[in-house]
Parts: C-alpha cells; sequence; structure tokens
C-alpha cells in the first residue's frame, strides 16, 4: 500500500498489507475496515477493540482527515440539504441529500470544480481545483449520513453527480464504487449507484468492461450537435452519434438501463421539433429521458422554461416513443443548481 494513500481509500487487501508491515495480525485489517466504512468511525480513539499503542501508531502514520461541514442547508419546501463540505488543504466541495419515497439519496462530487465548461453549470465557472480520492468521495456519504437524526432513514442511493466529471477522475471513482459495495462495510448495491458523465466516450467503454453494473446518467441536454457544441465544450470532440454507441454498448454489457439528463433551456433547447428529433434520435435505446428545468445561473444568463413548457416537450417526446420523466426540482431556496454554494463561499458570501 503506497504510504500516501489514506486508510479511507484502502481496500481490505491493502490495509493488510499496511497492518503486517506493523508488526500486527491480519484480522486486524478488518477491524479497521469495519470501523471505516460500517461504524463511520472519524477518529481511531472509537476503535476500542484494538489495542491503544496500536491506535496511536495508526494515528501517527495515517491521520483521519474527513471532510469538514463548513456550511449547510436544508430547503424549507422540500427539507433537501445542501452540505458544503472542506478539506485540510482548503478545498471546498458541495454534496447534496435528496429525499424521495423509495428512500434518501446522496449526491457527491469527484473533483474540487471542474474544467468541463458546461454553459448551464455552477460548479465549472472557476475551473478544476484537482481530483478527489475514493476516501473523500466516501467521507461526504458518511458525514450525510452521520448528520441524519434517528428518525431518518439511513442512506438507500449514491449518485456520483457533484462538482466534477468522474470519467476524469475514473480510477478512484471505481474505488469508490467497490469500497462502498464490499460485504465488510456499507455493501450498498450497485444497483443503488449512479455515475454521471457529460459523455467522456472512452470512460463509457471501460466502465462497460469493468463488471460492476452501476446506473450511467449521461448529460445529453441536446438533440443535436450543433446545440450540444454551444452549450457543452465536450460535444466537440465526442459527437452525439459516437457517445450514443456507446451507451448501447453499455446497455448490452450491464442491462442496466441508461438516463439521459436533459436540461430544458428556454429559447435554446425546448422547441417543438427539438423535442421531435430527440425522440426520433433515442428510439429503440432502453433509456428514459430526464427533463430538468434548467436551474438558473447567475453567471449564465440562461432562463428557465415555464411548467408548461416543460410539459409539451414531454408530451411530444412520449408521442415520439421515448420514456420520459421530469425531475422533481429540489433545494431551489438553497443555491440548489451544482456549485452555487461553493463559488458564493468562496467569494465572501
Amino acid at each position: 500500500m503506497s504510504e500516501r494513500r489514506e486508510l479511507l481509500s484502502c481496500t481490505r487487501g491493502e490495509l493488510r498489507e499496511c497492518v503486517e508491515k506493523l508488526g500486527e495480525p491480519a484480522f486486524r485489517a478488518d477491524q479497521i475496515f469495519l470501523w471505516l466504512h460500517s461504524k463511520e468511525a472519524e477518529s481511531f480513539e472509537e476503535m476500542s477493540n484494538l489495542p491503544k499503542a496500536f491506535r496511536e501508531k495508526l494515528s501517527g502514520l495515517y491521520p483521519l482527515e474527513t471532510v469538514k461541514t463548513v456550511r449547510m442547508q436544508e430547503s424549507r419546501i422540500d427539507g433537501t440539504r445542501k452540505y458544503l463540505f472542506g478539506f485540510p488543504d482548503g478545498n471546498l466541495i458541495e454534496s447534496v441529500l435528496m429525499r424521495y419515497e423509495f428512500g434518501n439519496s446522496v449526491c457527491v462530487s469527484s473533483q474540487a470544480g471542474c474544467r468541463m465548461g458546461c454553459a448551464f453549470c455552477a460548479s465549472t465557472l472557476s475551473g478544476l481545483s484537482r481530483n478527489l480520492t475514493a476516501g473523500e468521495i466516501l467521507s461526504q456519504v458518511y458525514a450525510i449520513e452521520r448528520s441524519l437524526s434517528e428518525q431518518d432513514a439511513g442512506i438507500s442511493h449514491v449518485v456520483v453527480m457533484g462538482s466534477g466529471e468522474p470519467m476524469e477522475n475514473y480510477d478512484e471513482v471505481i474505488r469508490f464504487f467497490r469500497l462502498l459495495s464490499d460485504e465488510k462495510g456499507r455493501h450498498l448495491s450497485f444497483r443503488n449507484m449512479t455515475v454521471s458523465t457529460c459523455g467522456i466516450v472512452p470512460g463509457i467503454h471501460r466502465l462497460a468492461k469493468e463488471g460492476i453494473p452501476v446506473n450511467l446518467a449521461v448529460s445529453l441536454h441536446a438533440p443535436n450537435d450543433e446545440i450540444r457544441r454551444k452549450i457543452m465544450p465536450v460535444a466537440r470532440e465526442y459527437a452525439m452519434e459516437e457517445l450514443i454507441n456507446a451507451c448501447r454498448m453499455y446497455y448490452a454489457a450491464t442491462k442496466r438501463r441508461l438516463t439521459w439528463e436533459y436540461a430544458v433551456i428556454a429559447g435554446v433547447n425546448d422547441r417543438p421539433e427539438h423535442a421531435r428529433e430527440l425522440a426520433s434520435r433515442l428510439r429503440g435505446i432502453n433509456g428514459v429521458v430526464n427533463l430538468i428545468a434548467v436551474n438558473p445561473v447567475t453567471e449564465r444568463g440562461l432562463k428557465e422554461p415555464g411548467r408548461e413548457a416543460v410539459r409539451r416537450f414531454q408530451k411530444i417526446l412520449e408521442d415520439g416513443g421515448a420514456q420520459t420523466t421530469i425531475r422533481r426540482s429540489l433545494g431551489r431556496d438553497i443555491d440548489g443548481a451544482c456549485g452555487q454554494l461553493r463559488r458564493r463561499v468562496s467569494e465572501g458570501g
């Protein structure tokens, strides 16, 4: 195990190597893993079944630098919580707790900032600071879970759809999924995990061969390349047909239904002909179009469509054979759009 990798990012095998190098029996690794990922311990002092001398040695070598909550905002409308977390190096990230009838879902960040430049997103306005480690991604889930009251249900679904492009931090995101699913830890099913991408085609191909059937959400946001290139720089590198073919291959390999994320932007991609073109392009693919009325970002100047406009768009899609949902708008009163709170606090707001 690399001496630089924090314990929360380590597999059980890596932890065994670590404890054996320190002269401890291998079973100590499973004890540590259980404390970190099942009991969600924040310090070695909590690990009461480890010898005190061993705990002190671990503390000196591998300090548990978990995320700290800088700010938490809870919506008075729907109970959604937006968390602003800080790391020891000063970087800030956002995570969101969303409450649904099927359970509590957490949306986590995979990078501090983002470099993808999508026109509707606040996360990318300040660029990319750095990738997060698997442990840093996990620490968002665990910190939110610890913040829930005894009356709250636990977290049942995890979505990597916060700040950053997960496919640009591929290895750590995959490590995160595997750690989260470990039977000795949180043991969350891959079927309750989702990864979102703005359309990094090689990453989709790689994920299809990974052997972990997580759900795939693709930020499409346009019916054709012309519009997509105007609002998503990644479309200049990967054409829509290439992206859709990669998604077909992903479904064939995993049998996990695809989600096409579509932010409806007034005057940009919301016309009836756009809906008809999108339905035609996605025909025959096992997936669902998730319509999202764009969450206005002050610096972007994009306009939110009216509720009826989104419903008309949905009707045209469904008439064209595309299964469609309208995402329930959550957290509008708490800087709900990805990156808004981080940017405001970074600028002294």
